[in-house]
């Protein structure tokens, strides 16, 4: 277990963060099966081979969508949006195969956890729900005080992270579905991410984001951005933490050091949306009225290809398939696209 003094800019204190993290990825490589390794190599292959045409449309949704995610199958699609319902679609047909109806308000977020098997919605109706992906039957209502921003899974299964309006981010038992802990930001959230190893937790605030360590809810604040952090992504080796915000930048973290790496500029208002590729190689973005995916070299810095499906204005959420040949993006215009 690594103990790092970190001295973050604009606190007058020192941080105490228990990264586990470090030591633990550092070891993942070494661990990891040949079946692993091909499964990597094979997904990168593909993620290479990305064409960036459209392949679909999916229409069903009356009101702006605000968030897209993929089971970890790849087989199916969720969406939320303004119109207070969570789809269902088929990744390969681009069928809607089930409409989730039970919030109030508008759906902000949704997240698969990592058997697929349950899905995650949290609304500005101040509630995650919690559904059987299988049946679409409600499973969960968790209550909370404040509107909803922001919901995620621990790739590990056994937490749930919510994030409410005023700045705080609750910690759920994935199982039992009662609350393990309250980490208190002190800032409105607007983006969750949970590292590779379930170990950390990143959510994103005002002009900062707030790095924690999910066991024992200690944190470190990265400073670098000049207005509120809208999104973030860790790459699949959980090195490097991709953030967007309402500053038109897209900032690569480096983990162990937690300084900036490269900033990404070209955006012309703000990053709604960011997403690692499987292969970590390539990080798509999106954001207020632009209707385009930027897709951007991990590498070098620099944008490789945008996408364009015909966004009639803002994007808002952006995901890759879990074999990375396909992205997905939400926005304003009421419809999921998906290019290949």
């Amino acid at each position: 277990m690594l103990n790092r003094r970190l001295r973050t800019p604009g606190l007058n204190q020192v941080l105490v963060l228990w990264l586990v993290f470090a030591a633990g990825t550092a070891g993942c490589a070494k661990r990891e099966s040949k079946s692993g390794n091909d499964s990597r190599a094979a997904k990168a292959a593909i993620a290479h081979n990305f064409k960036g045409s459209l392949k679909q449309t999916l229409a069903g949704h009356s009101e702006e969508v605000w968030a897209v995610a993929f089971s970890a199958d790849g087989k199916t699609l969720a969406s939320g949006g303004d119109d207070t319902t969570v789809k269902l679609w088929d990744v390969q047909s681009g069928r809607e195969k089930q409409t989730l109806t039970g919030h109030k308000y508008k759906v902000t977020s949704v997240a698969f956890s990592p058997d697929g098997k349950i899905l995650a919605s949290g609304s500005e109706d101040y509630t995650v729900k919690v559904w059987d992906v299988a049946s679409g039957a409600l499973k969960q209502t968790l209550n909370h005080d404040y509107q909803i921003t922001a919901v995620a899974f621990s790739p590990d299964g056994n937490s749930m992270a919510s994030a409410v309006y005023p700045g705080n981010v609750l910690l759920w038992d994935a199982q039992t579905w009662t609350q393990k802990k309250e980490l208190n930001g002190k800032q409105v959230v607007h983006g969750l991410a949970f590292s590779p190893d379930s170990k950390l937790l990143a959510s994103g605030a005002e002009k900062a984001i707030k790095l924690w360590n999910a066991q024992t809810g200690e944190s470190l604040t990265l400073m670098g951005h000049t207005s509120d952090v809208r999104s973030l992504s860790f790459s699949p080796d959980g090195k490097t933490l991709a953030s967007g915000g309402d500053d038109r930048s897209v900032i690569l973290w480096d983990v162990a050091t937690a300084k900036p790496k490269q900033t990404l500029s070209g955006h012309e208002s703000s990053v709604y949306a960011v997403a690692f590729s499987p292969d970590g190689k390539t990080v798509a973005s999106g954001g207020l009225n632009e209707n385009k995916v930027r897709l951007w070299d991990v590498q070098t810095g620099t944008p490789k290809t945008s996408l364009k499906g015909e966004f009639s204005y803002s994007i808002y959420s952006v995901a890759f398939s879990p074999d990375g040949s396909l992205v997905a993006a939400a926005g304003a215009d009421k419809t999921v696209k998906l290019w290949e």
